[in-house]
């Protein structure tokens, strides 16, 4: 379920499970890991295969094979690193493998929530340091000294006072033959003495990547390949009422036309016609001759205008409005704001947007007595494995899915309908391979969009300056059962629920056929914007600034609750951690000496938890009319008491940094009736290199907590950041994305 995606192991857990080892032919080890999944520490769920690993051959090279996709966010590399290090290997003689999809062996693979780190650190770690033990034991045996006496470093067994040294090669059959250690009798390394783990990292397919080689579900070829496009309704939630394919099928290259019914509800596929051909261009030419008729009547009215009329209609009946659904209420908000020294009220909205990744959807897809093989760029492969043995009937024991390199995924990929397409033509044309690609309006057209929402907040400030009553009537998006999206949902834990004796949230959801999905931080890429934007006002009403304010709501020693939106699951905030980034940000970036005129220059700030990740940034924003410019950005950044590649983290935290304030500048979905109007890149541009900042500046603030993940956390609070940047430079207060409408 892409709604509760929930991290599949938790670092408290402790050391149970068990090892598997194979010898290899002429000599090597080959070891696995099993340990128990647990979605809470004191509840451990039946083993699974979290990997089959590592190999080493007896020329000693190891081979690491990492199990979760790689979207870019440099997985390949780090679980290596993680491994290798425990292992002592000699991490220029590591070669790094992408694994297939094998849910008996593997478990859930999945690339999505910041996961991977947090899931995967101590049983990484566990699985070098049980091949490390086995090849020091081979060692003993072999030179009859205590394997107490041995040590190991860059790919060999070593004894200090003979000099000796055996390679893991030489020692690799052997070790392959003994009793496997226990998990509990290993000893990992303390962090001192890493070797790997924390030390910068070329990503291990960066110069294949730059080499431009096939590494992506895109450059899939195969002999005899059949290319496909699928020709789908204008609007979503329209069905095919009938198709004349006649001029299509007589177009030069045609091979077939397959008709495509709709399955697998709002995270499958719509009807279809799919136009196979011998190459790309011949089937995009063939779908321009398709005469279809389309019933369009679930969409209409369903228009960005007219949900924008009904929020603000919603928002101006204020407190009396009986639709709203109470999300939290504590103390006497009422009260709280009649007696205040100072009440602020504001408006803010967010637009819908779209995912947009470099490479468009795709899959490969081969179907032949009765068994299917796939390749697929999938952040979640299990999802699409039994979406295909549940709608077209292919047990999942005769399905065969490679797990390509993917060119961005942010959460479109979680989803697996272009998967499911390629499946169903495949099966209508067995033994012939057929890949299915998306054009760039087509990709835009039937993303699952980030949705929008509107907010209207109001608070009171005592005489202190103390922030004493927040509400937020909060009016967003649900798929038509009443319910707000996963996507789109705020819950009752959200800041700063438990830090104000008065607070309300209230909710209305509008129902729409537009499909609504996850993207990258997903909800906390939208909220951040509204609550630290509004909070960035309180504080201002209060006499003092944003970070001040933080700083006073989290005083103190202790936890307070936080929903964790990508997970369902509450987890526990720490006031310390927040204050921990909100000083070092204000440190680096020279806060307190900001300019404070609205004379074309300002700094903002933003902060945000999301991910287990704690996050603070400052954005340095130059404004001129209607010119906006990004100059810099400083990120305070806390995920625990390690980063594994600080190569690769950077680039993490970078690369959030610029795609949050490519969504502030200028991206935007609209749709009328159903039909989204963006085609390409001319209508929802991403971020060019002029608009990126000169410089981000990251700071890894250090805390003694298990590693976590980074892929999103560093998002959401840059959009704030930049907005309240606006606010200092020019006066004017940001309240409605994107910034390209605001002129």
């Amino acid at each position: 379920m892409l709604d509760t995606l929930e991290p599949m192991f938790d670092p408290a857990i402790s050391r149970r499970g068990f090892l598997r080892v194979s010898a290899l032919a002429g000599g090597g080890l080959a070891l696995s890991l099993t340990l128990p999944v647990a979605a809470d520490a004191a509840e451990a769920a039946e083993p699974v295969h979290l990997t089959d690993f590592v190999t080493i051959d007896s020329a000693g090279l190891v081979t690491i094979t990492s199990k979760n996709p790689e979207i870019g966010q440099g997985i390949k590399t780090s679980m290596a690193m993680m491994i290798a290090d425990e292992l002592d290997a000699d991490w220029a003689k590591v070669a790094v493998a992408s694994a297939d999809f094998n849910k008996a062996r593997y478990g859930n693979q999945i690339a999505g929530g910041s996961f991977a780190t947090t899931n995967e650190y101590l049983p990484m770690r566990l699985a070098g340091a049980a091949a490390r033990s086995m090849l020091v034991q081979a060692a003993a045996n072999a030179s009859g000294l205590a394997a107490s006496e041995l040590t190991t470093s860059k790919g060999a067994v070593r004894h200090a006072a003979s000099g000796r040294a055996w390679s893991y090669g030489e020692l690799a059959g052997p070790a392959a033959l003994l009793p496997l250690p226990k998990l509990e009798t290993l000893k990992l390394k303390e962090p001192k003495d890493f070797a790997i783990i924390g030390k910068a990292t070329r990503g291990v397919d960066s110069a294949r990547v730059l080499r431009g080689e096939p590494l992506f579900g895109i450059d899939a070829r195969f002999p005899g390949m059949l290319h496909a496009v699928i020709e789908t309704p204008p609007a979503h939630g329209g069905r095919l009422k009938s198709v004349d394919t006649k001029a299509a099928e007589a177009a030069h290259g045609v091979v077939s036309i397959v008709r495509l019914a709709a399955m697998g509800g709002p995270l499958g596929m719509p009807d279809g016609v799919a136009v196979v051909a011998t190459n790309h261009w011949y089937a995009e030419k063939a779908r321009e001759l398709l005469k279809a008729e389309w019933d369009l009547s679930a969409s209409q009215g369903d228009s960005l205008t007219r949900f924008d009329s009904e929020a603000t209609r919603l928002h101006g009946l204020g407190p009396a409005a009986a639709s709203a659904t109470e999300i939290r209420r504590d103390g006497d908000p009422t009260a709280g704001l009649v007696g205040a020294a100072k009440r602020i009220k504001a408006r803010y909205a967010y637009p819908w947007i779209a995912h947009a990744t470099l490479e468009p959807q795709n899959c490969t897809a081969l179907y032949r007595d009765g068994a299917l093989e796939i390749w697929a760029p999938t952040q979640s492969p299990m999802p699409g494995v039994d979406q295909i043995g549940k709608l077209l009937g292919i047990p999942a024991d005769k399905v065969t899915l490679h797990i390509t390199r993917i060119g961005g995924g942010f959460g479109r990929r979680l989803a697996n309908d272009y998967m499911l397409q390629a499946a169903a033509v495949a099966k209508a044309i067995p033994g012939r391979p057929v890949q299915v690609l998306w054009n760039r309006a087509e990709d835009l057209k039937r993303d699952f969009f980030r949705p929008g929402g509107w907010h209207m907040f109001e608070a009171g400030v005592d005489k202190a300056g103390k922030l004493t009553t927040f509400t937020d009537h909060f009016v967003t998006y649900g798929g038509g059962d009443g319910n707000p999206h996963h996507s789109s949902r705020l819950d009752g834990t959200h800041f700063p629920a438990d830090l104000v004796p008065n607070l309300s949230y209230r909710m209305n959801v509008l129902d729409t056929v537009i499909p609504m999905g996850p993207l990258r931080a997903p909800a906390s890429n939208a909220l951040a914007f509204a609550f630290q934007g509004f909070l960035d006002e309180v504080a201002e009403a209060a006499g003092k600034d944003l970070p001040a304010l933080m700083m006073e709501l989290c005083a103190g020693e202790g936890m307070f609750a936080r929903l964790e939106t990508s997970w369902a699951k509450t987890v526990e905030t720490s006031r310390a951690r927040v204050r921990g980034v909100i000083e070092r940000v204000v440190g680096i970036s020279g806060w307190d000496k900001r300019p404070r005129g609205h004379d074309g220059r300002g700094l903002g700030f933003g902060f945000y938890f999301s991910h287990r990740g704690y996050v603070a940034e400052v954005a340095d924003v130059s404004v001129d009319g209607t010119d906006v410019k990004v100059n810099k950005v400083w990120a305070a950044v806390d995920v625990g008491n390690q980063i594994i590649n600080p190569t690769g983290a950077e680039a993490q935290v970078t690369g959030a940094i610029i795609d949050g304030i490519g969504q502030a500048l200028a991206q935007k979905i609209g749709f009328t009736d159903g039909a989204i109007e963006q085609r390409n890149f001319d209508t929802f541009p991403l971020v060019r290199i002029g608009a990126a900042p000169s410089e981000i500046e990251v700071s890894w603030v250090m805390t003694d907590n298990p590693p976590t993940g980074l892929g999103e956390p560093a998002l959401p609070p840059v959009v704030p950041a930049v907005t309240n940047a606006i606010y200092a430079a020019s006066g004017k207060r940001i309240r409605s994305l994107p910034l390209s409408e605001l002129a």
